[in-house]
């Protein structure tokens, strides 16, 4: 029968009737019972291979779930206990993070000290028992002689009882000058660009139509900028004026000034440089007499718009999606298919643990298919950005976000736009510039995301308007 080079599926099975058949036309009895014997030997160790496979791969997972805890981050009980231990220590002499006083020991971070790879593993591998709970601690140093930044490990949790000092290789002292900025030096940043800003408003004005400090709608913000200096220990910034609108960052105003702020005493700080209209100064004293005796290049800005949108996320233009009714969502008709058991995740066959440390970000543990390591730790390190421009502020900046403590970034997530609605959204809590845990609601999700889009999929063809098998595989993503 011609089907056109194609063959039919009556044709392909009496093909494969007779292939058997062929195979043992010749053969005695005899052989045919040692076949048969032989099957009926290999299958029950079949069986007992897969029962094994399978213990195995049941253990696994259970010690998998076991030392999960090992990298969860520390809970606010137990960042108070660590915070209470450190402070009642005379030798530490350590004072509130938020008092107004630069000079002065007090406490940048707490965070989880994860164990060492092989004591871990014991507890992954092993299912022994998991090493004790340890914090990582990051002490600002400076009301001493040599002001400096330490690390200790302080354990054990929840009840800690003893702190060591954290070494790193080559033993190379961290400058102090080289520490991040904090909530308090903010503040008395803060208060030199008021003192400027009193002296300069009315040039403000008169080119921005925006004032500094004294102001009601039409306000001046600004953004500082890093690495702080070019040279090693020193702790100079430059400082960008923008319009406070919504998107102020690309609203910057002709006007920076360069600050030095090295000194533990901010009386001490001093404006280095000023940058105008594509002009330096040596001292805002120095810009103010030239401009009102006229002897520089002014600056006029445009009136500002108030219904110049640019920078904001307000829709303008034409669109043919209808924006009154809402568009598709996710759902999980029997329930969610992967199982969270704090920060133990499971799904199709995958398990891994995970944190949010707050000095760098998300870090996932021990990720297994199957109860096979893929591998021991996936994680953000660190996150950089080079800009460049015309200004001093763009010439020089260079952000190095573990520099900014990025894990202390996560803020709320959106339902409906962050992750969907459906996700299982978690609370984060962070040590980091402060006297108390803080947290961080709703700042991480976890969800089934399907594309809708299959994987692999095949129709299988009859030939006649009909079908054999159907088959397709979807994709699935975590």
């Amino acid at each position: 029968m011609d089907c056109g080079g194609k063959t039919t599926s009556a044709q392909a099975g009496l093909s494969k009737h007779r292939r058997y058949s062929d195979t043992f036309k010749n053969t005695s009895k005899e052989e045919l019972e040692i076949t048969a014997i032989g099957m009926d030997m290999w299958l029950p160790l079949l069986l007992l291979a897969s029962v094994v496979s399978q213990a195995a791969t049941s253990r696994a997972r259970e010690w998998a779930h076991h030392g999960a805890p090992m990298f969860a981050d520390l809970s606010p009980e137990e960042m108070k206990s660590v915070r209470n231990y450190l402070h009642s220590l005379s030798e530490l002499g350590l004072s509130s993070a938020r008092s107004k006083a630069l000079k002065k020991n007090s406490i940048l971070l707490i965070e989880l000290h994860v164990p060492m790879k092989h004591e871990a593993l014991r507890a992954l591998d092993r299912g022994q028992a998991k090493p004790s709970r340890k914090a990582r601690v990051v002490i600002q140093f400076a009301n001493q002689a040599q002001p400096n930044i330490t690390e200790y490990i302080v354990g054990p949790l929840p009840s800690p009882k003893s702190y060591q000092l954290k070494t790193f290789k080559g033993d190379r002292p961290i400058s102090f000058e080289s520490r991040p900025i904090t909530y308090v030096e903010y503040g008395h940043i803060e208060d030199i660009l008021n003192k400027v800003g009193k002296k300069l408003n009315k040039l403000l004005y008169e080119s921005t139509g925006f004032t500094f400090g004294n102001c009601t709608n039409r306000c001046l913000t600004y953004s500082d900028i890093a690495p702080r200096g070019l040279e090693p220990g020193e702790r100079r910034s430059w400082i960008m004026l923008q319009k406070f609108v919504e998107g102020y960052f690309i609203h910057p105003v002709g006007f920076e000034i360069l600050i030095n702020h090295k000194d533990l005493d901010p009386e001490k700080w001093t404006v280095e440089k000023v940058w105008y209209n594509e002009q330096y100064f040596d001292s805002v004293e120095e810009l103010e007499e030239k401009y009102e005796k006229g002897t520089i290049n002014k600056l006029k800005l445009p009136e500002h718009d108030e219904n110049d949108l640019f920078s904001t996320y307000i829709p303008r233009g034409q669109s043919n999606t209808r924006s009154n009714i809402n568009g598709p969502k996710f759902v999980e008709p029997q329930g969610t298919r992967y199982r969270v058991d704090k920060n133990f995740v499971e799904y199709a066959g995958w398990s891994f643990a995970y944190r949010v440390r707050s000095s760098a970000g998300l870090q996932i543990f021990d990720l297994r298919f199957n109860g096979e390591r893929i591998a021991y730790e996936v994680s953000l390190q660190e996150a950089i950005a080079f800009y460049s421009g015309d200004t001093p502020a763009a010439m020089q900046t260079k952000y190095i976000d573990a520099g900014w403590a990025m894990g202390t970034s996560d803020f709320e997530l959106a339902p409906g736009i962050d992750c969907p609605e459906i996700a299982t959204f978690v609370d984060m809590y962070h040590f980091y510039d402060t006297d108390k845990p803080v947290r961080f609601k709703n700042a991480l999700c976890i969800f089934e995301m399907t594309t809708g889009m299959p994987l692999r999929r095949h129709f299988n063809s009859n030939f006649q308007g009909g079908y054999n098998f159907f088959g397709v595989w979807k994709t699935m993503f975590l």
